[in-house]
């Protein structure tokens, strides 16, 4: 029986066998890893025992301080477990507003607006704000919920204009916003939008000078600060704090609950007062779609207290950083320069990166390794990412796990 001759539904299942049976042939199948326990420096992993964790973005150790865990659980014992609507009808709840209101002062802003996830914040930001006549321009490594988010800002807005510029590159951007005060189908809103700090290669955005060609044109800054609120500037606040900027400076912010702020779960958009309130009467994710849970937002509102109380956090994930990227370097590893927690060892191959990491995890390292399609073929990498919960023992474990590696390769 050829193609065409199978009825549509039997075309579907041979693709997706085929794609699959491709993907374990050629070694970059992923593999499901169970935890059986508490996300940690070290985490109990079926089949392997405990192992130290380094692929997680636990970066301020916060997934399971007691305090979290024990605000999550009193919220549980008096809100519920569910709750039951979205944010306009009946799911608004005490936690959500003190939450909010804590996540707008941490940021030095005049609002904020949480979600059940920084990807359904971010769709929400664009197509909401954003009307025929405006133009995105988005700095071209930027991370897959800001891509979707302004492709679907396009669709549900006929007429919103989209531009890439040059990772970092800002004389690119500079021209992109040349050609748009040029450009007669530009005629409202200009967004410039950037990672704060950059997922995969672990380097952050230059955000003073982005603030200021946004300043020269009229343009509104926008960041989405998920790997960097937390663990860049002096007290974790963020990329903009380690910039050297005020919160008010940026214009609106996208960021997580589930990382450096206890891991949880959520997302929120914060800025002016005016922009969260159109989100809240427009955005399609908070119209149609459940609340964060109570629970959740009760222990990212203490991860976020003991952030602000004990900077000294932000200290140690800085000074443990600087210890495994001297380690990496020692044992013979390239990793990017960065002053983030995301340490990447770039290798190339999506298979050679997926058996380096099953080889990291025999000799109790867990570090994954990332292929394509989350990083454009060719640039497969083991990202290893540093927690303050790792202790120097720790790291050295996964220094000497590094260095079995490289012997074994014999490169």
């Amino acid at each position: 029986m050829t193609q065409q001759d199978m009825a549509p539904n039997q075309r579907f299942f041979r693709r997706t066998e085929e794609t699959l049976r491709h993907l374990e042939e050629t070694g970059q199948l992923k593999k499901l890893q169970l935890i059986e326990g508490p996300m940690d420096a070290t985490v109990q992993l079926r089949g392997h025992g405990e192992v130290g964790c380094f692929c997680s973005n636990n970066y301020l150790g916060l997934a399971n301080h007691p305090e979290v865990v024990e605000a999550g659980i009193e919220g549980l014992r008096r809100y519920g477990a569910g709750t039951a609507s979205v944010r306009f009808i009946c799911g608004t709840f005490e936690p959500h507003e003190a939450l909010e209101s804590t996540i707008a002062e941490m940021l030095g802003v005049e609002a904020a607006y949480t979600f059940v996830s920084c990807w359904t914040a971010t769709e929400a930001l664009f197509p909401t704000l954003c009307e025929a006549g405006d133009l995105i321009i988005s700095d071209a490594l930027n991370h897959a919920c800001i891509i979707d988010s302004i492709r679907l800002s396009g669709v549900i807005k006929k007429g919103v204009r989209r531009a890439i510029y040059q990772h970092s590159d800002l004389d690119d951007l500079r021209q992109k916003l040349q050609a748009a005060h040029q450009d007669p189908e530009v005629t409202g809103a200009i967004f410039v939008v950037t990672d704060g700090v950059f997922s995969m290669e672990g380097d952050i955005a230059h955000l003073r000078e982005l603030r200021q060609l946004c300043n020269e044109f009229g343009a509104l800054l926008t960041v989405d600060d998920s790997h960097g609120t937390g663990v860049m500037g002096k007290t974790g606040r963020g990329t903009h704090e380690h910039c050297g900027l005020a919160g008010n400076e940026v214009d609106l912010f996208t960021g997580t609950l589930g990382k450096a702020l206890g891991g949880g779960a959520g997302g929120y958009i914060a800025g002016s007062r005016a922009a969260v309130d159109l989100i809240v009467q427009r955005g399609r994710p908070t119209l149609f779609s459940n609340a964060l849970p109570v629970t959740v937002a009760c222990s990212a509102r203490k991860a976020i207290e003991i952030l602000m109380r004990e900077p000294q956090r932000v200290e140690t994930l800085r000074s443990n950083v600087a210890y495994a990227r001297q380690g990496i370097h020692r044992v013979g590893f390239e990793v990017l320069a960065s002053p983030t927690a995301i340490c990447p060892i770039i290798v190339g191959d999506t298979a050679r990166a997926i058996a380096m990491s099953n080889r990291l995890l025999e000799t109790g390292s867990f570090v994954i390794g990332f292929g394509y399609p989350v990083v454009p073929e060719g640039t497969a990498r083991l990202r290893v990412q540093i927690s303050a919960a790792h202790q120097t023992s720790h790291l050295d474990q996964l220094i000497s796990s590094l260095e079995k590696l490289k012997a074994e390769e014999g490169s």
